[in-house]
């Protein structure tokens, strides 16, 4: 059948919320075309079984007295079926009506499906260089006449007319037909944003950030394909997803070389621009030191610490109980005193549950300076468990290498250099090194990394000149 003499049903609804689940119709409004004729229209509130929040009413006058008196969905179910049937089904960003209506019809049972056509997308193919393709900024551009803005009928009128006007410009049906065959795929864009920003990503490893109208970054990525990963967003069903898209304005990238700067890289940039969609990683996780000093008798004393509250600090966890842990070990090891090692214990330092080989220095039986040598020794096998690497990656370009710097067990930063530049020390890395500030997620980045790939790509700080 020619695409100018198909049935169409242009929809629009209203509903309580912006979520595509859990989300109940207010009020709807179909009009049914054949081709670019209106034959039928059907409108209707709805009753949503539910209270409407404020701020839904707000934004479309619709309130909870004005629907207690309503239809309830299932006795307007059978009018949509009739009045949508072996037709195509249109809407303004047709998957938030669509599977609106749709999860309406699972409630009671039944299957709803219809082929779909959206105006959003077919309105950036057809009508290209809008500055927005939202409804109401895409009609007041065209000069389409839209009241009762986001009242089911007075949306319904405008889409109407818009797609008049798009079966119209698309003469020969071509665009038509590839969206409705789904071979279109770029069709599936968010709404304001221009499709070129897309077709300059690269397929390659790199983190992605997606950014609003004001240019504030609203969701950080990483991906192996930056393009690849990028357009499973715009493909994603979920509430979130169909959000965030809708946010979109521009999409910047950076390219990485490999997948492990990629997710260091993720993780600065989320603690930077806390970004409005990212739920992972924001949660800010407290870290720990083991740390030394000498008290005022002289003697060295261990303790675990946060983070940044001493200087003398030798080894930092993740979790309290870990750091707990290494030092009950340290203090076993080395025949530490428990009471100089912040453990706590009644007048006996022998009283400790686990730790019983003080030899005698918080009883003044020990030399402090005989203590402190073992102290000093335990000092030094803590830094020893600590050591300066590399891991050595794949740079952006085939003429350069890429490189994590990780010092005294603690991530750096990472950089870029050339293939053939001569490096010898940590300290030659460091000339190329773009600083970073560790944290919980880069060091169980660092963790994972190496648990997956083990030692085939980390260089020692010792191996360096040879390597």
């Amino acid at each position: 059948m020619n695409f100018k003499e198909q049935p169409y049903s242009v929809v629009d609804i209203e509903t309580t919320g912006n979520r595509m689940s859990n989300n109940r119709m207010t009020e709807i409004c179909i009009v049914r075309m054949l081709g670019c004729e209106v034959i039928e229209k059907y409108s209707t509130l709805i009753d949503p079984e539910s209270l409407i929040p404020d701020f839904i009413t707000g934004l479309t006058g619709i309130d909870n007295e004005m629907v207690a008196a309503a239809p309830l969905f299932s006795e307007v179910a059978d009018e949509i079926e009739r009045m949508t049937r072996d037709s195509i089904f249109v809407a303004h960003n047709v998957n938030f009506d669509y599977n609106i209506i749709r999860n309406e019809f699972k409630r009671l049972g039944c299957d709803f499906k219809r082929k779909k056509l959206c105006t959003v997308r077919l309105s950036r193919e057809l009508i290209p260089g809008m500055n927005s393709y939202s409804l109401g900024k895409l009609c007041n551009s065209l000069g389409i006449s839209l009241e009762n803005r986001h009242r089911a009928e007075g949306d319904t009128d405008a889409t109407v007319t818009l797609f008049q006007r798009l079966l119209e410009i698309d003469q020969d049906g071509e665009e038509f037909t590839k969206f409705l065959n789904g071979s279109n795929k770029e069709g599936t864009f968010p709404p304001h944003l221009d499709r070129s920003l897309f077709d300059e990503l690269p397929n390659t490893p790199g983190v992605y950030l997606f950014k609003n109208q004001a240019q504030k970054v609203i969701y950080v990525g990483k991906a192996i394909d930056i393009k690849k990963r990028v357009l499973s967003h715009f493909y994603s069903k979920t509430s979130k997803s169909y959000l965030m898209c809708q946010e979109i304005y521009h999409i910047e990238h950076i390219p990485t070389g490999n997948e492990l700067v990629a997710l260091l890289q993720e993780a600065d940039l989320i603690k930077q621009y806390y970004p409005k969609f990212n739920s992972a990683q924001k949660k800010p996780r407290a870290a720990y030191q083991i740390l030394h000093y000498k008290n005022q008798l002289g003697v060295i004393q261990f303790a675990v610490g946060l983070v940044k509250s001493y200087d003398y600090s030798i080894v930092t966890h993740y979790d309290r109980a870990h750091a707990v842990e290494q030092l009950e070990q340290l203090c076993a090891d080395f025949n530490l005193c428990p009471r100089y090692c912040s453990f706590k214990t009644q007048t006996d330092c022998t009283s400790h549950y686990k730790l019983k080989n003080c030899k005698g220095v918080c009883k003044k039986t020990e030399l402090v300076s005989l203590y402190n040598i073992r102290a000093n020794q335990a000092i030094r096998s803590l830094h020893d468990q600590n050591p300066n690497y590399i891991i050595k990656q794949s740079g952006r370009t085939l003429e350069e290498s890429c490189f994590v710097m990780v010092k005294d067990g603690e991530y750096q930063g990472f950089g870029y250099l050339d293939q053939q530049a001569s490096i010898a020390t940590m300290e030659d890395c460091e000339d190329f090194l773009d600083r970073k500030a560790a944290n919980y997620h880069t060091n169980q980045i660092i963790r994972s990394y190496l648990k997956k790939y083990g030692e085939q790509n980390v260089v020692y700080d010792q191996q360096l000149a040879s390597s």
